[in-house]
């Protein structure tokens, strides 16, 4: 019952979509502590820590599990060796920080919380947790002595000041390594020493592809050593990773068969970027990289996943058997052929609820639709041979003679059709809205926007035109039989046999004149809506409230100014009395009316199609929110469900999806790493993976 009313108060009310700090907090603390017996106070150690923040048989690939104890050291701001639950909510909001990657690292060296790191102490943690055979680091350069001041001028650094130096360290770390190596001073390295250099400085940023192939870099030139400008651009392109994926994207995209050349690439970079363009060596060494399996000169996104993609991984190192690539392609068919049944159960499930939804709309506005209809087919104006003075007036005659039941009178036809009308209609505008809108924004051309809604209209009618004439006929049967003699009541079969396959059809040219403008209204009208006056965006959900609010003032006008259309239709589709004018087509139709009822007779029954069309939109929203939590797809995760592991997502040409507190925990470990891809490794002889000042 809690969870009935909870999904009812989130329907109406709305979410913005942000982090639930509190509830993942504390189930993730409680999966890990331990319980102290003295106390009884929960606690995580480092081990509990870990395991929290970095579950056992994840996929860590470029960072050790191990070295994520690093991070301990930051939570455990008290130096107590534990952590408790306020410790751990603490660290989380940490996370949550927007800045979190960089204040992490300039946390774990601000060992005392002054808020400033000196020299000395950052020089001896340094020290005491590189690796013994890592390539020397003078920290006495003159690149160094700009953000901490020469020998004799030594100055504290703030956090702002760390950040920029971690910024730029990378590269003069590969600088002084370059030096080191070059011990003849002609400006080139061995194939050897440059693989060394960038496994030590960038190792945990890079894929399994690129780390295995980095001695074919010297294959660019005609040599066989590699040049201080071969390691600058290799360089500039690690660090522009994020850009270079942006460019492949975008290049792709506009590419007929999905690949592109290196002119391609140069093309896109100089559309996209102001003054980050790059120099054709750095494009050379990124088709180099990413066609080695591929030397025609025409990349695909595929190729360059190799590169970009940080936690790519080769088959050697994933344990395959190269093989048994059959066995892997079969493998691969069997789980594309589970997604693609996933994704029809998916559709159907959806369909099945929207269906649901729609005749829930449907069935809560018919009687005003019956009105709408009995009004609209009322042709005499004089008053003794009008059946009806109004709207009230005809739903209080509709009770007297034909009983509650006969305001539901024809609404089988209606609650059939309409699942299958939301559907054509929703399906048909997304289409199109998708195929004008552009890829990157989703912005769309408000033109475009009525083409959308007219098409998804106009395609509609083919489904609907049938069903309408058979609800509206049944509709005015009932008052026939009060005021004709010996006509009979027939059911819905009987009107489909008596008027064929092209009889169903009548009042169909009347039926696109009406729904053709109304979803070109509609549609545009409702999306600005949302979006302009609720502030619908990817943090923000709407409400049935707000949906229903949106959806009742986009219905307004699109719902009566196309009334004069829905009148002629039903005039049409109405099956014509004793001694009444019968239409012979639209025009015959309307210049009638003109002339026998006057220009007000195209808008009776407006007020009622106003009240019909707006609230059935929010019937049918709300009753698909709701349905939507209470009967989940069979097999999902809910939103609000705690996260059960913590793999390492693939980055660059994928979207990472763990949440994001975890992936700045990962992020902030890379930038540790820039300044040694040791740290965190235990170490003897206490076998810590990270010595504070405190041991030393």
């Amino acid at each position: 019952m809690a969870n009935v009313q909870e999904a009812v108060k989130e329907s109406l009310l709305g979410t913005t979509r942000e982090p639930e700090l509190s509830t993942q907090t504390r189930a993730a603390f409680d999966r890990n502590a331990k319980k102290d017996e003295a106390t009884g106070e929960y606690y995580l150690t480092e081990i509990e820590f870990v395991d929290a923040v970095a579950p056992e048989g994840e996929d860590y690939h470029k960072i050790r599990r191990e070295q994520y104890a690093i991070l301990f050291q930051i939570a455990d701001r008290r130096k107590a060796g534990r952590l408790t639950l306020q410790d751990w909510g603490n660290f989380e909001n940490l996370l949550a920080k927007p800045d979190a990657e960089y204040e992490i690292a300039f946390r774990l060296f601000d060992e005392k919380g002054t808020g400033t790191i000196k020299y000395e102490d950052f020089q001896k943690l340094y020290n005491m947790n590189k690796g013994d055979e890592t390539v020397p680091f003078d920290w006495n350069c003159e690149w160094a002595s700009l953000y901490i001041g020469g020998k004799r001028h030594r100055h504290d650094m703030t956090y702002p000041q760390f950040s920029q130096m971690l910024r730029g360290l990378q590269g003069e770390k590969i600088r002084q390594a370059f030096h080191y190596f070059d011990t003849d001073k002609d400006g080139y390295i061995d194939p050897g020493d440059f693989q060394r250099i960038i496994v030590e400085t960038a190792r945990h940023k890079l894929s399994d592809h690129l780390l295995e192939n980095l001695h074919t870099l010297c294959n660019i030139g005609t040599g066989s050593k590699i040049s201080y400008a071969n390691v600058r651009a290799f360089q500039n392109i690690i660090r522009e990773m994020d850009l270079v994926d942006l460019i492949i994207r975008n290049a792709t995209q506009k590419s007929d068969d999905g690949t592109i050349t290196r002119t391609d690439f140069l093309n896109e970079a100089a559309r996209i970027t102001r003054f980050s363009l790059f120099t054709p060596m750095e494009a050379d060494i990124l088709f180099h990289f990413a066609g080695l399996d591929a030397p025609s000169g025409r990349l695909s996104l595929k190729d360059f996943a190799k590169v970009v993609d940080a936690s790519w991984q080769s088959a050697y190192a994933l344990g395959i058997d190269v093989a048994g690539t059959a066995s892997e392609t079969a493998d691969k068919a069997v789980s594309t052929g589970r997604r693609y049944l996933h994704n029809v159960l998916e559709s159907a499930h959806h369909f099945a609820l929207g269906s649901i939804a729609g005749a829930f709309g449907a069935f809560m506005v018919y009687p005003i639709d019956l009105v709408k209809t009995r009004m609209q087919n009322q042709r005499s104006q004089r008053v003794g041979e009008m059946l009806y003075k109004n709207s009230i007036d005809c739903a209080r005659k509709v009770i007297k003679n034909e009983g509650f039941k006969g305001l539901y009178s024809g609404v089988l036809p209606q609650l059939v059709g309409v699942a299958p009308e939301k559907a054509i209609k929703l399906t048909v505008n997304d289409l199109v809205r998708g195929h004008y809108s552009e890829k990157e924004t989703g912005k769309i051309w408000w033109p475009h926007e009525v083409l959308a809604g007219g098409s998804a209209g106009a395609c509609q009618v083919i489904f609907t035109n049938p069903l309408e004439i058979v609800k509206i006929r049944l509709q005015v049967q009932g008052e026939m039989s009060k005021t004709v003699e010996g006509v009979e009541r027939r059911s819905a079969m009987w009107i489909v046999k008596n008027l064929g396959l092209v009889g169903l059809y009548k009042g169909a040219s009347a039926c696109l004149l009406r729904d053709v403008p109304f979803s070109g209204i509609y549609f545009p009208t409702y999306n600005h809506l949302k979006r302009d006056m609720f502030g619908e965006g990817p943090n923000k959900k709407l409400g049935v409230v707000q949906l229903l609010t949106a959806g009742a003032i986009a219905g307004m006008p699109a719902a009566y100014l196309t009334t004069p259309c829905d009148v002629i239709k039903t005039r049409l589709q109405v099956e014509a009395r004793k001694g009444e004018t019968k239409y012979t087509s639209l025009r015959h139709c309307a210049a009638t009316v003109y002339r026998e009822e006057g220009f007000r007779a195209f808008f009776k029954g407006g007020p009622a199609r106003v009240l019909r069309s707006s609230p059935q939109f929010g019937f049918t929203l709300a009753g698909y929110e709701l349905l939507q939590k209470l009967l989940p797809m069979p097999g999902s995760e809910s939103e609000g469900s705690p996260i059960s592991g913590f793999s390492e997502p693939a980055l660059g040409l994928q979207e990472a999806k763990v949440p994001l507190p975890y992936l700045r925990s990962r992020n902030a470990l890379k930038i540790i790493l820039d300044l040694d891809e040791n740290f965190g490794k235990p170490k003897t002889p206490n076998g810590k993976g990270w010595i504070p000042l405190g041991l030393r």
